[in-house]
């Protein structure tokens, strides 16, 4: 068996995991009342969805573009639409988390962006979204530790986020230092032909770029603030579930539950959607703030509508734009 279709069966085999872990969780409820919870939910649900990408959506395509440089900058209303489509891929295709970040480097490529900026922005904006995630997790976990005084998952979340943190610090440094070059170099000697050499190239441009964007230190620092209000004002939508469920609908609750099941599902980034995983955050945080076990399913089952509500129709976009190049190219072909 080839190494691709191992990392195929590997997402497979963590999607089905992840799969029986959410039949487990919802049919362990009494399902009349996580059905009758979700009906008293009604148009909030509405509300949740256009809230996400008129809120999150948006300060996250805000916090992308002000990494470009001022020449490379593709307009804004651009860019949102990209990060939904990005959002809708790595959340809804059987893949890495990361399948989105390339589908929007890819189309920030495609409408006019130097590819090294395309990809050296997407870069840089996910090693500083996960750092600036990390910070949002202990403030969470602070939270939860007030509100509920309990205190025995602060020392496994803790050293979770430090190794977590850990290794995209050695991401960083490992970027600054040139690692496409490196990795270009590599490829072009085990294929022993000058016509890799080119590979090299491009990957010592793409060093270059990302080096110069790191630099570019104030465009750092509002992406990283950007960043921050985005997941702050995420936690609305939970607020929104919340106050529709007839919970106690604080902010700290609120902020608890976007963070500590952000958190979970980002440590589970290898399973499919994450799915199951994200639902035991919900059932597991929400015990701890005492909300009923049903309504906890119903949070989770909520933030699915949502995610599906949004993906299925960006992931459509990316295929109608995906097959209408593909069509013009083979027009083009033809036309020769």
């Amino acid at each position: 068996m080839k190494v691709p279709g191992k990392i195929q069966l590997t997402v497979w085999l963590f999607g089905f995991a992840g799969a029986a872990l959410f039949i487990a969780i919802v049919i362990h409820q009494d399902l009349s009342k996580v059905g009758a919870a979700f009906a008293t939910a009604g148009w909030a649900i509405v509300g949740i969805v256009a809230y996400h990408f008129l809120v999150p959506v948006f300060l996250d395509a805000i916090a992308w573009w002000v990494l470009f440089p001022r020449p490379d900058r593709l307009p804004l209303r651009k860019l949102l639409w990209m990060r939904w489509i990005g959002e809708s891929v790595s959340t809804l295709v059987p893949s890495a988390a990361v399948g989105g970040d390339v589908v929007r480097a890819r189309l920030a490529a495609i409408n006019g962006a130097p590819l090294p900026v395309a990809a050296g922005s997407v870069l840089v904006d996910l090693t500083l979204g996960v750092f600036t995630q990390a910070a949002f997790t202990l403030v969470g976990v602070v939270l939860l530790v007030q509100v509920t005084g309990q205190k025995n998952f602060v020392r496994p979340t803790l050293i979770g986020t430090l190794i977590g943190v850990v290794g995209v610090a050695g991401f960083y440094f490992v970027q600054r230092l040139g690692m496409f070059r490196f990795l270009a170099n590599i490829i072009a000697r085990l294929a022993n032909s000058p016509e890799w050499q080119s590979l090299v190239h491009g990957g010592e441009t793409l060093d270059q770029t990302v080096r110069a964007l790191y630099a570019r230190r104030k465009a750092v620092i509002a992406c990283c603030g950007w960043t921050v209000v985005s997941l702050v004002a995420g936690s609305g939508e939970i607020w929104i579930a919340l106050h529709a469920l007839d919970l106690r609908a604080t902010l700290a609750n609120a902020l608890i539950l976007q963070s500590t099941v952000l958190a979970i599902r980002s440590a589970a980034f290898a399973v499919p959607s994450g799915l199951g995983v994200q639902e035991g955050g919900y059932y597991f945080v929400g015990q701890l703030l005492g909300i009923p076990d049903y309504l906890a399913v119903t949070l989770a089952l909520i933030a699915r509508v949502r995610e599906l509500a949004l993906g299925v129709p960006g992931v459509i976009c990316w295929q109608i734009i995906e097959a209408r190049r593909l069509w013009r190219a083979r027009l083009a072909t033809n036309a020769r």
